[in-house]
């Protein structure tokens, strides 16, 4: 089959790939772009664990193939602690025992790093809801809960100081 030439800026960096069609773009990201976080555990999008952002917004990358993406802006787990920094969500999970394998941990942080940007005082019912899309066989949820929340006080405030 063709490769297509696809150009992805992924993380800030622009990368050029060829690939064929219908190569997704979870496997893009981690065989061309050698990005490696992002996890692929159902190739259905049911467990959530390959969520990236793309345009800013969570998706699939099981879901997407890669050709569709041609100049779009993707950010994958890799961009999300800065200068070595967690984010506020990464540490809330750490302080909370809020992941145990860590399988499923980079689509929870992707998908609510841009929920707690558009959505800052969660409920922990909310909270749950989109929790639904993310599947996790070890924790129980009930400290990636509690994890949400903290970030989510914990983003507000750094917000109030600015």
């Amino acid at each position: 089959m063709e490769k297509t030439a696809i150009y992805l800026s992924v993380n800030g960096a622009r990368h050029e790939v060829h690939c064929e069609p219908r190569k997704l773009l979870s496997d893009v990201l981690r065989e061309d772009c050698r990005l490696t976080g992002t996890h692929v555990g159902c190739e259905h999008g049911v467990c959530g664990a390959c969520t990236v952002l793309i345009d800013g917004r969570p998706a699939r990358s099981c879901l997407a193939y890669a050709v569709q993406m041609d100049e779009a802006q993707i950010t994958t787990i890799e961009a999300v602690a800065q200068d070595g920094r967690l984010s506020p969500l990464q540490q809330a999970l750490h302080e909370c025992h809020g992941l145990q394998c860590g399988f499923c941990t980079p689509g929870i942080v992707m998908t609510f790093e841009a929920y707690l940007r558009e959505n800052p005082w969660p409920s922990e019912a909310q909270v749950r809801e989109v929790l639904s899309g993310n599947l996790c066989r070890c924790t129980g949820y009930q400290n990636i809960v509690r994890a949400i929340l903290l970030a989510a006080e914990r983003m507000r405030a750094e917000t109030v100081d600015v």
